[in-house]
C-alpha cells in the first residue's frame, strides 16, 4: 500500500507538516502528563479512523511504558476501571471536540466541568490544543491514506 501523496516530498504539505510538528512543542512541553496526552492522541484516532496515528501512538505509549490492557481499553473507557478521573475527562473532551458536528452543542457543560476539576489552565490549553492537533494530523493522513503498521517508536524524532 502506498500513500496517495508524500507529504514530505509536496511543497506545501511538507511546510504545513514542518509548521505542525514545530505547533505540537508547547503541548509537549507543558504539564500535561504524557500518558494522557497518548491516551487523547489514541482516542481521536480511533474515532477519525486514521490507522497511521494509532499504529504511532499505541507505540508510542507503550514504549513509553503504557500497559496492554489500558490500550486495548481506550475504545471502551468509560466501560474500563483501568483510567484515573483525569483521564476520563480528558477522554469524555477528545471524544466530545472530536465528534462536533454529531451534537450541535459541541461540547456539553458537564465534561467542561469534569476537565475544569482535573485540570489547571495550562494543562486544559495543552489539552485542547493537543486535541485540534491530533484532528488535523488525523485528516492529513486519512486524506492521504498514509499506511499503518510500521511505525517505529521515535523514528520521526
Amino acid at each position: 500500500m502506498e500513500a496517495r501523496l508524500n507529504m514530505f516530498e509536496n511543497e506545501v504539505t511538507a511546510k504545513f507538516v514542518k509548521r505542525l510538528i514545530a505547533a505540537s512543542h508547547p503541548v509537549e512541553e507543558s504539564s500535561l502528563p504524557k500518558a494522557t496526552q497518548e491516551l487523547v492522541k489514541i482516542r481521536a484516532s480511533q474515532i477519525n479512523g486514521c490507522g497511521m496515528c494509532l499504529d504511532m501512538h499505541t507505540k508510542d505509549a507503550a514504549a513509553a511504558g503504557e500497559t496492554a490492557v489500558r490500550l486495548a481499553m481506550v475504545a471502551a473507557w468509560r466501560e474500563a476501571v483501568v483510567f484515573t478521573e483525569a483521564e476520563r475527562a480528558a477522554l469524555a473532551l477528545t471524544e466530545e471536540a472530536t465528534r462536533l458536528a454529531d451534537a450541535h452543542t459541541g461540547v456539553s457543560d458537564t465534561t467542561w466541568s469534569e476537565v475544569r476539576k482535573h485540570f489547571d489552565d495550562e494543562q486544559i490549553g495543552a489539552l485542547i490544543s493537543l486535541i485540534a492537533m491530533i484532528n488535523a494530523w488525523n485528516r492529513l493522513n486519512v486524506i492521504v491514506q498514509n499506511p499503518a503498521g510500521e511505525y517505529q517508536p521515535g523514528m520521526f524524532g
